[in-house]
């Protein structure tokens, strides 16, 4: 059996940061969703992207579903959700009681159509908040998107769960909108294992989340809730780890740029393959390295192989009007982002392949053609 290639994987850092803050944890007994860890990876990461407050989380959905909560949405209330998305962006829309309206991908970012959203509003003017996802770690076109958004008056959430280290002219995502939502799950580009990050420049919300994901426990000496609460807090030893996948994350963000390097000049003069879009104004931290294959050659043909090879690989994310749970909701566009689930597929991205790795994917690919 040939050496496992895998899509995306945790990968700690040679210096051992993640273990001397693991060590701090369970030296001060502090192991429990309290702790210096805690504290300290709430402030760096939100020195790091230049926000004024964050709240460390349990998982990037719990953040949304906070956001959401912090924006005032409730039963009945619409908001507006790309289409080509993990299911994590739409269901805490659900948890909420309110309504997705899924809107579809243009193909110059692959990220929610700012055309799109317009008609949406005009269809649906009273929308209360629309979640931008940043897919695979490219940005979507924030200026068009946050100028329709603020002619409307309502609240941008931004799922940067991909996109940590990404920048949009300049400014990292997450930070654009009014809240910025972040994922350390396994396969993110730096891991906790799993968990989140809420972040906002409205300090009084982020506490405010802070008090919901706490159990909303009101200052009393007994227990006393006078609102509903969450079991969302971060551990003191999961945020260990994410403090020291924090000082690995521009090592993390060369490496998978130098993969989507690699594949492009490896496969770039295939006929008819594309690859992730790329905009001046956009600097991603390429997540995972994404292509579109000709129509004549199927992702799934593409992934069996791979796997026969023991490479990991997946399809592109399946459009959220198409799946089962969601299909009753609305849907506005022109079918781009299920052209994208038909034709693309997402290869190995993982930041401790070799050269020798990358060319094992890449020979695959080339058989095709």
């Amino acid at each position: 059996m040939k050496e496992r290639i895998f899509l995306s994987s945790p990968h700690m850092s040679d210096e051992g940061y993640e273990m001397h803050y693991i060590n701090k944890a369970f030296d001060s007994n502090f192991i429990a969703p309290v702790g210096e860890n805690i504290v300290k990876f709430e402030n760096e990461l939100a020195d790091k992207v230049g926000s004024n407050a964050a709240v460390a989380l349990s998982s990037g959905t719990a953040a949304i579903h906070l956001a959401l909560k912090a924006a005032g949405v409730g039963e009945g209330d619409i908001v507006f959700c790309p289409t080509l998305t993990f299911s994590a962006s739409a269901n805490p829309i659900i948890y909420q009681n309110a309504t997705p309206v899924f809107i579809d991908s243009d193909y110059k970012t692959w990220n929610m159509d700012p055309v799109v959203l317009e008609e949406a509003f005009i269809k649906y003017p009273s929308v209360k908040a629309v979640i931008v996802v940043h897919l695979y770690g490219l940005s979507a076109d924030m200026d068009r998107i946050l100028n329709i958004c603020r002619k409307y008056d309502v609240t941008v959430i931004e799922d940067a769960a991909e996109s940590l280290g990404t920048f949009y002219k300049g400014r990292p995502t997450g930070t654009i909108g009014d809240f910025g939502v972040f994922s350390f799950n396994g396969n993110k580009i730096i891991t906790t294992s799993g968990g989140g990050m809420l972040i906002s420049d409205d300090v009084n919300r982020i506490e405010k989340a802070r008090f919901w994901a706490t159990q909303s426990k009101d200052e009393a000496i007994h227990y006393e809730h006078s609102e509903l609460g969450f079991n969302y807090r971060m551990s003191n030893v999961v945020a260990g780890i994410g403090r020291g996948q924090l000082k690995v994350l521009k090592d993390r963000i060369k490496k998978k740029r130098y993969i989507y390097e690699f594949y492009k000049r490896e496969l770039g003069e295939l006929k008819r393959i594309e690859f992730m879009p790329n905009n001046d104004w956009d600097e991603p931290n390429y997540w995972l390295s994404s292509v579109l294959l000709p129509e004549n050659i199927k992702p799934l043909e593409v992934i069996e192989a791979l796997q026969k090879e023991n490479i990991e690989s997946r399809p592109l994310w399946k459009p959220m009007h198409m799946q089962p749970f969601f299909k009753e909701y609305n849907y506005l566009g022109t079918k781009v982002s299920e052209d994208l689930f038909k034709r693309g597929i997402c290869l190995p991205s993982d930041t401790k392949m070799s050269d020798y790795s990358l060319q094992r994917v890449c020979e695959v690919l080339k058989g095709f053609w």
